[in-house]
């Protein structure tokens, strides 16, 4: 393992590199069910935007330390902050829409990130928890898994990415909105069959294991190909078709003048695993 010192450390999450190339971010508050906190929230901002910049990074994985991934917000926190509002309506609203587009740019920033990021979840991933696996690019669980868009129970509406992601992901509309109108349980079973996780395992050392290896074999191919993948596959998912086509010929026409392509075919020819510099 890399020493801890070579990556940046935190108060609510975790981080190490377990494999090359590869950080380990765990939600680390596991006394309080890795509920998020306002710290929480900012640290994983600034932790995704740190990662996107570090070049001993090509893949990360996002799982919870203690007894589950995470139990959502920490309503107790955020109540906090909610009775420091201002007594007016209009300017608490500004306020609120303020506290609300700060908490979306935590998981904008996951999404953001060239680096793909894998969840790794165990146990219950409730409310904001949804929202930021929502937020990542492969999604594996252990079998003990549940999830809940939970939001509804509190009586509030998502607003921090579940109602704009989990629709393109799951692409079944009717199980949708089934699942964030009643704000209902499911588990990892019925997850994989929907298309929000792709692997269930058997526990969940076995399934960050899988996580960390799948992630590790992501971090050996081509850093310019694999990110520039990502940003595409976001671009696309946004965009029209074709605006996405011109899109990737505009990337492209620079990218594929990558030395990375030429390692590609020598090392099939030499039959080795090719080498490829940091990005």
């Amino acid at each position: 393992k890399i020493p801890m010192a070579a990556v940046r450390q935190f108060r609510t999450l975790l981080l190490t590199r377990p494999r090359d190339r590869v950080v380990q971010v765990q939600l680390n508050r596991p006394e309080k069910r890795n509920a998020m906190n306002f710290e929480m929230w900012q640290e994983i901002k600034d932790c995704f935007n740190h990662l996107a910049e570090d070049d001993e990074c090509n893949a990360i994985v996002l799982s919870g330390s203690g007894s589950m991934f995470c139990a959502g917000i920490d309503l107790a926190d955020l109540s906090k902050d909610l009775m420091s509002q201002s007594s007016d309506p209009s300017r608490k609203a500004f306020q609120l829409r303020r506290m609300i587009m700060k908490l979306q740019e935590s998981f904008t920033a996951i999404d953001r990130c060239p680096k793909p990021v894998i969840a790794a979840v165990h146990s219950a991933c409730i409310g904001a928890g949804v929202d930021m696996i929502s937020a990542c690019d492969i999604r594996h669980a252990s079998k003990c898994a549940f999830f809940q868009v939970k939001e509804v129970d509190i009586g509030l509406a998502a607003d921090v990415g579940t109602l704009q992601r989990l629709p393109k992901i799951v692409g079944h509309n009717s199980l949708v909105r089934e699942l964030c109108y009643t704000g209902r349980q499911f588990y990892a079973a019925e997850a994989q069959h929907m298309g929000l996780v792709s692997t269930v395992a058997a526990s969940p050392e076995e399934m960050v294991s899988g996580a960390l290896d799948l992630a590790a074999a992501i971090a050996g191919k081509s850093p310019v190909a694999v990110q520039g993948t990502k940003v595409n596959l976001n671009y696309s998912r946004d965009h029209a078709v074709a605006d996405g086509l011109e899109q990737m010929a505009g990337w492209n026409m620079a990218m594929l003048q990558t030395a990375d392509i030429v390692e590609c075919m020598r090392s099939t020819m030499e039959k080795r695993k090719p080498v490829f510099g940091k990005l």
